[in-house]
């Protein structure tokens, strides 16, 4: 049996992959090189061979996740430029909680100032993309992200997305006020 070689492409997309994987259930600081590369099977020192540190292979799985996302709000943005049907397409990114959870992991490493600025950028990246694609005022956008940051810390939570817990009154309550079956 041969054994086909990746491309250098496709070997640093699967170790993006991996850190996406391993960054959203250990964050940045309780997750190791060793840990991604297991997750990829590849040795260690090709992990750092292809990243050189562990802050590029984190800033690299966050802008996965920025870039995941954005690419959902254009596909959206394509078929209706409302924030209504991006927040519909957010909704859908819900079900991947890597994604959510890699971010808030993102989000709580910023005071780093090496990761801070990346993933400040990528925030900024989304804030301008919704604007861009919906002609949303500043304060629209505002409250836009702020509804997003609230599903996200309740996807966290498991309260919405896949296998969500069992739903106490106080979630109940809070989900009867969106628009649609959360």
């Amino acid at each position: 049996m041969t054994r086909t070689r990746l491309t250098a492409e496709e070997r640093h997309e699967q170790l993006v992959t991996a850190a996406v994987t391993a960054f959203s259930h250990g964050g940045y600081a309780g997750t190791t090189t060793d840990q991604v590369a297991r997750l990829a099977g590849v040795s260690q020192p090709y992990v750092i061979r292809i990243f050189r540190t562990k802050q590029e292979l984190f800033i690299a799985a966050v802008n996965r996740a920025g870039a995941r996302i954005e690419e959902r709000f254009r596909r959206a943005a394509a078929a209706e430029p409302t924030l209504e049907s991006l927040g519909e397409a957010y909704n859908d990114l819900l079900a991947e909680r890597e994604l959510i959870t890699l971010l808030l992991h993102g989000f709580t490493a910023s005071a780093d100032p090496a990761i801070g600025d990346p993933v400040r950028a990528c925030f900024g990246r989304l804030y301008e993309v919704v604007r861009e694609l919906t002609g949303a005022s500043a304060e629209e956008a505002r409250d836009f992200f702020a509804i997003g940051m609230l599903l996200n810390c309740l996807g966290a939570m498991r309260v919405v997305g896949p296998d969500p817990v069992a739903r106490s009154p106080w979630m109940t309550d809070l989900l009867g006020t969106f628009d649609h079956d959360m």
